[in-house]
C-alpha cells in the first residue's frame, strides 16, 4: 500500500441487482470529482453476499456504466478474490483481543434488547451477549464482532477525526471515544452465514489497499464513517477523505432500491433514454 498524491475515487456497487439511478448519480459524482482532479476513478465489485449476488447482474453493471460513458482500469478488485485477506485481518484483531466470536441469532439479540437495559440509549445496539468469549476462536456458526469497549480502551483518550466534503464546504469532524461507545454496538466483522467479511471490514480494508483518496457514498452511510475511522486507527490504515452526497428519492421521497426496477438504468436504456438526459433527470 503505497502512499499516493493523485486523486483517487471509487465506485463500489454489489451485483444483487440492476443498477437504479441512484447509483448513476454517485458513479457520475465519483466519476467528476476524480476527472475535475486529473485524478483516477475505480471500480469495485462487492460480491461477498454468495447468497444474493448473481453474475447477471456484475455483468448488466459493466454494460450499464459502460453506457454511462465511465470507464475504469482493469482487472476489477472483487470482494470474492480477497477472502483470505479479510480472515487475515480477522485474525488479528483476534489476536489482539479486539474481536470475538458470536453465535446469538436474531431472536437472541432481539430478546436480549427487550429486557430493561440500565443506560440503554435509541436506537438499541448489540448488547455484547457472548463479549465474554473474547480470546477464543470462532467455530462452525460462529459470527464474529468488534469488541468495541476493548477496542475504545487501546484508543483511549485520542479523538479521531476525518474531512467531509460533502456538504458544500470542507468540515473536520471529529468523534471521541465515549460517543462511540453511546452509539454503536458490536458490530459484526465476519458473517456466520456466508463467511464473508461484513461491510464495515470489507470497505476499510479495500479501500486502504487501493489507495482510494475520497470516498464518495450516500448520505445514508455517513453514519457508518465514525465506526470505520476506528477501524482504520486500529489497522493502521489511511483515512481518506469522505464525501457523502444527498440521495435519489421517488416522488413520495423514499430512497431508490434496487426493487425498483421500473427506475433501473438498463429500464431507461430500453425505452430510448440517452446520457444527456439521464443526467438532467439527476439534476447533473
Amino acid at each position: 500500500m503505497a502512499p499516493t498524491s493523485k486523486l483517487i475515487t471509487r465506485f463500489a456497487p454489489s451485483p444483487t441487482g440492476l443498477l437504479h439511478l441512484g447509483h448513476a448519480y454517485s458513479a457520475f459524482t465519483a466519476w467528476e470529482l476524480a476527472r475535475s482532479a486529473q485524478g483516477e476513478f475505480l471500480l469495485r465489485v462487492e460480491d461477498n453476499d454468495t447468497q444474493r449476488c448473481r453474475p447477471e447482474y456484475e455483468t448488466a453493471l459493466y454494460r450499464d456504466l459502460h453506457w454511462l460513458g465511465l470507464s475504469w482500469p482493469i482487472p476489477v478488485l472483487k470482494l470474492s478474490d480477497r477472502f483470505d485477506v479479510y480472515h487475515a485481518v480477522i485474525d488479528e484483531l483476534l489476536r489482539r483481543g479486539l474481536a470475538y466470536p458470536c453465535n446469538c441469532t436474531r431472536r437472541d439479540i432481539q430478546a436480549a434488547l427487550s429486557a430493561p437495559q440500565e443506560g440503554a440509549t435509541a436506537p438499541p445496539v448489540y448488547p455484547g451477549t457472548c463479549r465474554h468469549r473474547t480470546g477464543d476462536h470462532p467455530g462452525p456458526g460462529d459470527a464474529v464482532r468488534l469488541n468495541l469497549s476493548a477496542a475504545v480502551a487501546v484508543l483511549n483518550t485520542e479523538v479521531l477525526d476525518w474531512q467531509e466534503t460533502g456538504t458544500g464546504q470542507s468540515v473536520i469532524h471529529r468523534i471521541v471515544p465515549e460517543t462511540l461507545l453511546a452509539s454503536h454496538g458490536d458490530v459484526v466483522l465476519l458473517r456466520k452465514d456466508t463467511r464473508a467479511a461484513a461491510y464495515h471490514l470489507s470497505v476499510v480494508v479495500d479501500d486502504a489497499a487501493q489507495n482510494v483518496t475520497h470516498v464518495v457514498r450516500g448520505a445514508d452511510l455517513a453514519e457508518a464513517t465514525p465506526l470505520q475511522r476506528l477501524l482504520q486507527y486500529l489497522l493502521n490504515l489511511p483515512t481518506p477523505t469522505y464525501h457523502h452526497h444527498d440521495l435519489v428519492r421517488d416522488a413520495n421521497g423514499k430512497r431508490l432500491a434496487k426493487r425498483d426496477d421500473a427506475r433501473a438504468i438498463a429500464r431507461y436504456r430500453e425505452d430510448g433514454y440517452t446520457v444527456p438526459e439521464i443526467r438532467s433527470l439527476l439534476g447533473l
